[in-house]
């Protein structure tokens, strides 16, 4: 039987904006928030990946909404900011982010304090493993091509 072993990484991460949320018909106060998102991320255990590479492109991609009204944003401006559609919004473009960096996001936790969360669970079991494989291969590939092409010159 072989045993797949994987390192999976928490990160979280702390969006500080303002925002209002429209409820039948009926718009509330822009008051502000400091949500709190949490990722799980998978890669191959022989791979090694720092923190610091998925930290620094996820907060570039947080970047423009900080210290922001959400509603003036897109999508923001054409979906209302409420918990879930953040999270819902933001798991498409993380999700590309990590695999870029080397990873497969399989979990967003978004908080907007500490009795309240939303999670979307993006692991499907074999198929998620079999990306992360994938994903290590590739990148074992490329390191081996450029070890060679160095030799080569």
């Amino acid at each position: 039987m072989d045993i797949k072993i994987f390192r999976e990484y928490r990160l979280k991460f702390y969006l500080n904006a303002r925002h209002y949320i429209i409820v039948g018909n009926e718009k509330s106060d822009t008051h502000p928030h400091t949500w709190e998102l949490a990722l799980t991320i998978l890669i191959r255990k022989k791979e090694f990946i720092k923190f610091g590479n998925f930290e620094t492109k996820i907060e570039e991609y947080f970047s423009k909404y900080q210290d922001r009204v959400l509603n003036e944003i897109a999508p923001f401006n054409a979906i209302i900011p409420t918990l879930e559609n953040m999270v819902d919004y933001f798991a498409n473009d993380i999700y590309k982010i990590i695999k870029e960096v080397g990873g497969e996001l399989v979990c967003i936790e978004g908080s907007e304090g500490p009795s309240r969360s939303y999670i979307l669970n993006l692991r499907e079991e074999n198929e998620s493993m079999d990306a992360v494989d994938n994903q290590s291969e590739n990148i074992l590939s490329d390191i081996i091509d450029t070890i060679l092409d160095d030799i080569i010159d």
